[in-house]
């Protein structure tokens, strides 16, 4: 049971920002600029992958199991393959640049003075831009927040792991700004 009292049916962040909507704005703004921009080096299923990947560090069920389901709409791939990723990043099939971007993620979720020049220096090795080590910095912040946000105020998410899956395509297409809280 959510710590105070929200619009029922509404699981993990939509229940706060129904609650908020003044804040709902800045926070889906910065989500869909993060996530959705296309000015970014970073696919969008690899930027969704880093948010999925922080959330399960933080025990995020609803951000993980949401973004990592968009994550795997975008990468055209399974939600057994996040499973495997979020299991052990260094041995899925994925680039080794992502992988580097992910040990700097899980660095940020720790806290971000983890972040070590080691870690910068092997992502620009596997080729990684200042702008996506910039990028992944500031997911894996913004994700902290926003796991701690949906977690600290004790919010319901769906257990069946489907219902994540089968809103992917939609949260896909529409985005984080200007789409029904309520659908």
């Amino acid at each position: 049971m959510a710590h105070i009292q929200f619009e029922e049916g509404l699981p993990g962040i939509r229940g706060p920002m129904a609650f908020r909507p003044e804040t709902a704005k800045p926070l889906n703004e910065l989500a869909e600029l993060l996530l959705r921009n296309d000015n970014s080096t970073l696919s969008r299923g690899e930027r969704e992958l880093i948010g999925t990947y922080v959330s399960s560090l933080n025990d995020c069920f609803f951000c993980q199991n949401i973004h990592g389901a968009i994550a795997g709409h975008y990468l055209e791939c399974d939600i057994s393959f996040i499973d495997a990723v979020k299991e052990n990043y260094l041995s899925s099939d994925i680039t080794e640049k992502l992988k580097s971007l992910l040990t700097i993620a899980a660095a940020v979720q720790k806290g971000g003075k983890k972040v070590t020049a080691t870690m910068v220096d092997d992502a620009r090795q596997k080729g990684a831009t200042d702008r996506e080590i910039h990028d992944t910095v500031l997911i894996a912040a913004a994700f902290c927040m926003f796991n701690r946000y949906v977690d600290g105020l004790a919010t319901w998410a769906p257990e069946d792991r489907m219902y994540y899956v089968n809103r992917a395509a939609r949260r896909a297409e529409e985005g984080y700004v200007d789409f029904d809280i309520h659908q």
